[in-house]
């Protein structure tokens, strides 16, 4: 039951990440502004999460697990309230930020906590629970707000309260759970990333994966707008955040290295897929190539890369070396998607997304001719 309490609590933290997603055109059109613009405010979100990842990633060992939960849930009902009060992007931005505080704290404990919840033998176990958790809320809010937008367009739709009713809930299940883990008042707050020899290619291959989801996410509301389905992308954002849970199990039967070219491969086919799709109107093909994407976003690229890192760091250095996989994550998520949205108030639509889509092909190709290079030391590390 305890796991269960904190799967829902991780589940909702993540909603409320993308549960404004549908909403980006709308809320730049109202204030004037363009593509740009609304990926700044989304890009916010990387600013609250950095800070936490290299700096704070030691406060559970001096406070604890549960009061960083209630923190994350706290800022997440915080952040959902702001946008649903003074909807905007000024005031989206300062929700992502406060978004991504959250979900940094509850990344640094979410995995030890479940474990120290689940008191089984299969660690392997409480991980799933934390993957699926967390991988289906990046989606659920999203598609829960195209429900709504569907039914009536608005800048403040009923998805927004409805989370604030959830949020309250989750801090009330975590309230009264258990946390005995001992404090460490002494416990170091400062863990910088580290890059194993090997390591920074299964960083580099999740950069150019959560980019893609950063673009799913932050600038196809934007095409899919100039074709009246503005409202689908919802749907689209919970393909790409959410199905790859699907894909975990293939992922995890193969090698590291193997898994992470196989993710390579789909990326740019996919991409193209979304981007075609998204110029023509055709929100099938988005659909699919969302979905494609989400088989080496949260598949094959973000497990086969975590397992190698992992591997090739050891024991002792575990928490610095996925720091370093974590930080190239999100500087993809958030860098990239912001150049894209200039380049479209630029130069157009076609023209940025072309570009994305070039550096992604080369940058693909160029991270798997550096995996297979190095194969024979990763396969004895892995």
């Amino acid at each position: 039951m305890n796991i269960l309490r904190l799967a829902f609590a991780l589940c909702t933290i993540t909603t409320a990440v993308n549960l404004q997603a549908p909403l980006y055109a709308a809320l730049a059109a109202s204030d004037g502004l363009g593509v740009g613009g609304s990926t700044l405010a989304f890009a916010a979100y990387v600013m609250g999460v950095l800070p936490v990842l290299l700096a704070f990633s030691g406060v559970a060992e001096r406070i604890g697990r549960r009061p960083l939960i209630l923190l994350a849930l706290g800022l997440a009902w915080l952040a959902t309230a702001l946008t649903l009060l003074f909807p905007g992007l000024v005031t989206l931005g300062a929700a992502r930020f406060l978004m991504g505080i959250g979900t940094a704290l509850t990344s640094a404990v979410a995995p030890a906590y479940m474990l120290e919840l689940y008191r089984g033998r299969d660690t392997r176990v409480p991980a799933t629970w934390v993957t699926a958790s967390t991988s289906l809320g990046f989606g659920l809010g999203a598609a829960v707000t195209s429900l709504f937008v569907l039914q009536l367009p608005s800048l403040t739709p009923p998805s927004l309260g409805l989370y604030l009713g959830a949020g309250g809930l989750a801090m009330t299940l975590v309230a009264t759970l258990p946390d005995t883990a001992p404090r460490q008042p002494t416990a170091a707050m400062l863990r910088l990333p580290a890059y194993p020899s090997g390591a920074l290619s299964f960083g580099l291959a999740i950069l150019l994966a959560w980019a893609t989801v950063g673009i799913v996410i932050a600038i196809l509301p934007s095409v899919l707008a100039t074709h009246g389905l503005a409202a689908w992308a919802g749907f689209a954002t919970f393909a790409i955040c959410s199905c790859g849970v699907l894909f975990q199990p293939w992922a995890r039967r193969l090698s590291s290295q193997t898994s992470v070219k196989l993710g390579l491969v789909i990326l740019p086919l996919a991409y193209g897929l979304i981007a075609w799709g998204a110029l023509q109107g055709s929100l099938m093909a988005v659909l699919l190539g969302t979905l494609a994407a989400s088989s080496a976003c949260y598949g094959f690229v973000y497990l086969g890369g975590l397992s190698g890192v992992m591997a090739l760091a050891g024991s002792e250095n575990n928490a610095s070396a996925s720091a370093g996989f974590f930080l190239m994550a999100y500087l993809g998520f958030s860098f990239p998607v912001v150049v894209t949205g200039l380049l479209i108030d630029a130069y157009g639509q076609e023209i940025a997304l072309a570009c994305f889509g070039i550096a992604l092909v080369i940058g693909s190709v160029g991270v798997g001719v550096r995996i297979q290079h190095r194969k024979g030391k990763l396969e004895e590390a892995t």
